[in-house]
């Protein structure tokens, strides 16, 4: 008996090293791209990029999703966007290299609330907020409890409203107290190694990831434990944050645009784009055939286009989604 423990307790401990040095990799691989900022208590990371005085478009916040970090947003809109306008870039409570905080950095109004603090110590009074997926979540409650800061709203494929079936298993088991940490150290890193490739593919499906996806926006970083347990957290919050909060959204009344695809396997667009597009009056619904769940990517320019609209620029978004449906197919013909 004692044998079989002193080995299970030295497979413990090498799992645990495994753990703490592949996690320790995955950072220097990816480095810190950002500044450290204490918004009370605890720091959140961002990239802020001044604008020129030639600049033609309001400040833009950009909000990631699930999974992520300020690498994803970045990796869509900087090299398009720098030069027009100012841009903040920043990794949510305890995933990239932000801080976690306290327990109400696990829902998206006390994320929001970080927001909002670490504007004002960048010296952002006001910005049009761009968010994708659970950021979206992050982007309407910020919307209802920070009405001054807000511009206007680009949503891309947000998750905002309750959903039928609940959330993956995994999301369940990493939430819970010990055991949850114990998965998130154990088993989180070797076997998001394996599945990455897949599992990213799958996001974008069914159109065509970037091949430099997974190293250009740092997304091993979300196989850390503490990041993998944090993001578990915020997905397993969300459902009955979101049947506490949906009813609010009619409150929002500032200019807003929300892009989606119909091929969206992430998350359900005519529940979640449809239900906030019903909700906030003038809002502005783009739904675009054969689109998966990242439309940062794969329409851009049609995002850049929702971004120049909300600022008061006339574009014809229509017909840039209809040109946006005809490069897809193109590109899954091909």
């Amino acid at each position: 008996m004692f044998y079989v423990s002193s080995l299970f307790a030295g497979a413990l401990v090498m799992a645990f090293a495994f753990s703490s040095y592949q996690a320790s990799a995955f950072e220097k691989e990816t480095g810190l791209q950002g500044d450290l900022i204490d918004v009370g208590g605890y720091r959140m990371n961002s990239v802020y990029i001044p604008r020129p005085k030639s600049a033609d478009l309001p400040t833009l916040v950009f909000i990631h999703g699930a999974s992520a970090n300020l690498r994803d947003p970045m990796g869509a809109f900087r090299d398009k966007l720098e030069g027009r306008a100012d841009m903040l870039f920043l990794d949510r409570p305890g995933l990239g290299f932000s801080e976690r905080g306290g327990p109400q950095n696990g829902y998206p109004d006390g994320q929001a609330d970080a927001i909002a603090a670490l504007m004002k110590k960048r010296g952002i009074k006001k910005a049009i907020i761009v968010s994708h997926s659970f950021g979206g979540a992050v982007a309407a409650t910020f919307a209802l409890n920070h009405k001054e800061m807000v511009e206007g709203l680009v949503f891309l494929s947000p998750a905002t409203h309750p959903w039928p079936g609940g959330i993956e298993w995994y999301y369940k088991v990493t939430k819970a107290p010990v055991v949850g940490w114990l998965f998130a150290t154990l088993v989180a890193p070797p076997a998001g190694l394996v599945v990455i490739d897949k599992a990213t593919k799958s996001v974008f499906a069914p159109n065509r990831r970037p091949d430099d996806y997974i190293e250009r926006t740092g997304a091993y970083l979300a196989l850390r434990p503490r990041a993998f347990r944090n993001n578990a957290i915020d997905v397993a919050n969300l459902l009955e944050y979101v049947k506490k909060t949906a009813h609010r959204y009619r409150e929002i009344k500032v200019p807003t645009i929300i892009i989606t695809g119909d091929r969206d396997n992430v998350v359900l667009p005519e529940i979640h784009s449809r239900g906030l597009h019903d909700a906030i009056a003038g809002s502005r619904l783009i739904t675009v055939h054969n689109l998966g769940h990242k439309p940062d990517y794969v329409v851009t320019d049609l995002a850049i286009a929702a971004i120049e609209t909300v600022a008061g620029k006339k574009r014809n978004l229509d017909g840039l989604a209809r040109k946006a449906e005809a490069r897809i197919a193109t590109d899954n013909f091909n």
